[in-house]
């Protein structure tokens, strides 16, 4: 079974900067896709960047630039280094495993002010 647990969320300023962490457990993380999404209430779940287990990289066109997304196998954890945030960014964010199944977390929110 696994779990992931996001966290780093929070309040903060537009322009400035946030790191959230996706911890899992199992043992498929080093070989799986990890993403982050985010969604605000009445959207839908928007797609914000990914990782394949090889380290090739793709962005959400509204984050390309300002985000980085990065995992660290040996620690099990997927992070999303967020720049140059915008009001707009604000919302919750989920991690994604993907494998031959699909895992998500709970989410944590980040909410930036104007």
């Amino acid at each position: 079974q696994v779990q992931l647990v996001e966290s780093g969320g929070g309040l903060v300023q537009a322009g400035g900067s946030l790191r959230l962490s996706c911890a899992a457990s199992g043992s498929i993380f080093s070989i799986s896709t990890m993403g982050w999404y985010r969604q605000v209430p009445g959207k839908e779940r928007e797609y914000v960047a990914s990782i394949t287990s090889g380290g090739s990289t793709n962005y959400g066109d509204s984050v390309k630039g300002r985000f980085t997304i990065s995992r660290d196998n040996a620690k099990n954890t997927g992070y999303l280094q967020m720049n140059s945030l915008k009001p707009e960014d604000t919302g919750v964010y989920y991690c994604r495993l993907t494998r031959l199944n699909t895992y998500w977390g709970k989410g944590t929110l980040v909410t930036v002010s104007s």
